[in-house]
């Protein structure tokens, strides 16, 4: 299961960028991820539109044989991501998406075409265990 939350830190606090294309994938996500995003009251949450820029990008991915023309989902979460500049994007999907390789290959087309880096991690490295 390929499920992403985009996160941009502002002033230290956590805003999840989401998408319908997330919602679509939260249909089936394990209850404790779906109870994890509850948590958080509406004000910390910003949605965006898929459109066509990530359409095209996605595709790049796709031309530039990042990943294979079945991954085109995850192709438009990180083309999103990258195009509305969130600070990190996380996923569960480590075969094509929280992947070294295929990160340093999605960052290589975006600096190519003018977009910036994106930081892609699994959510386990971005919970905050209170063991500072």
């Amino acid at each position: 299961m390929t499920i992403k939350l985009f996160e941009r830190l502002d002033n230290n606090e956590i805003i999840f960028v989401v998408s319908d294309l997330l919602d679509l994938e939260l249909i089936n996500a394990p209850q404790h991820v779906k109870e994890h995003l509850l948590k958080y009251s509406a004000d910390k949450f910003q949605r965006v539109e898929l459109n066509e820029q990530a359409i095209k990008l996605a595709d790049t991915y796709i031309n530039e044989k990042v990943v294979g023309k079945t991954s085109v989902e995850d192709c438009r979460h990180i083309a999103m991501a990258t195009i509305h500049k969130v600070d990190v994007l996380a996923s569960w999907n480590c075969k094509h998406i929280v992947n070294l390789d295929r990160i340093k290959s999605y960052n290589s087309v975006n600096l190519r075409l003018g977009y910036s880096m994106i930081e892609i991690r699994s959510p386990k490295d971005l919970v905050n265990y209170g063991n500072d």
